[in-house]
């Protein structure tokens, strides 16, 4: 999440779909959330070069083309929210989230044991599946649990439970221009938070697919569904995992046109159907296919 005493426009911009505008559940926000910046990083406010045309783009996410954006001063937590994270949330208010309301999530198949049944799959992708009883606090559905995930990204989680966290923390969601200007760690157009090359003098950086997706993982870290919070080193700006593990939500609409339309972080007039989630440029494609569909966030004091 982010937080910041100077900007609270929301800015807009392309990424992969979320769910559809939901009324977001009334949640007491924290008061010690308010004034509490443990585990964030302030950045000042700055003008950088948004968005990409290079190998990694997805066509139609609308990330280019590449252009100027202003933001202000925030801070923005250097790590995704944990499930010990959201854990003390649902235990501090009774949030229940959409996941558990609705009874059910999509599920990567790689993660669901053998013999699971045919379930209903996502057309374009149907590697996802859907899976009853499948929620944060049972990421493959009935019977697996968050034994060892503690320090783990939460998943399963909505934009408007992303949000009702964030209110509770006294933070707000990331506007896209924030969230990627945070994520780029000072660099300036590279394809990763640390430079172009995936893996530095063989090093690993991020939590993404290796191998033949979707039926065959190396798993050269160990990894094969998400990594702790803190996994891998730090970009530029001091944030974990921006590249790889979960998508993450933003504050911002969705629309392909942004892009074309507007060169400052302000408000979007006409709101879409769709809210941004981000991983870092294409390269989270990669890594979304490794984890729930449900994303987690990273959140912004307010």
């Amino acid at each position: 999440m982010t937080s910041d005493n100077e900007v609270r426009s929301v800015c807009c911009g392309p990424s992969r779909p979320g769910p559809a505008r939901g009324p977001v559940p009334s949640v007491r926000a924290s008061a010690a959330g308010s004034r509490d910046r443990a585990g964030m990083v302030r950045l000042e406010a700055a003008t950088f070069r948004m968005g990409s045309q290079d190998e990694w783009t997805v066509p139609g996410d609308g990330e280019g083309p590449v252009h100027e954006v202003a933001v202000g001063a925030y801070w923005i937590d250097r790590c995704a929210v944990s499930n010990a994270d959201f854990g003390a949330f649902t235990a501090a208010t009774g949030y229940v989230t959409e996941a558990e309301r609705y009874r059910w999530s999509f599920v990567f198949a790689g993660l669901l044991p053998p013999g699971f049944p045919d379930t209903r799959a996502v057309a374009a992708a149907p590697w996802w599946r859907q899976v009853h009883g499948a929620c944060w606090r049972h990421p493959e559905g009935p019977g697996s649990d968050l034994v060892d995930r503690a320090d783990h990204p939460v998943v399963h989680v909505s934009w408007n439970d992303a949000s009702a966290y964030a209110a509770w923390a006294g933070k707000r969601l990331p506007t896209e221009a924030e969230w990627e200007y945070a994520a780029r760690g000072g660099l300036e157009q590279a394809v990763f938070p640390w430079g172009d090359e995936p893996e530095p003098g063989g090093e690993r950086r991020m939590n993404v697919w290796q191998g033949r997706f979707p039926d065959h993982h190396t798993r050269p870290d160990g990894w094969y569904g998400t990594a702790p919070v803190t996994a891998y080193a730090p970009g530029g700006h001091g944030l974990y995992n921006a590249c790889g593990n979960v998508w993450e939500w933003c504050a911002d609409w969705y629309t392909p046109l942004t892009h074309s339309l507007k060169m400052w972080c302000g408000a979007w007039p006409a709101p879409g159907q769709k809210y941004v989630n981000q991983g870092f440029s294409g390269a989270m494609t990669l890594a979304s296919r490794m984890n729930s569909m449900a994303r987690s966030t990273r959140s912004f004091d307010r």
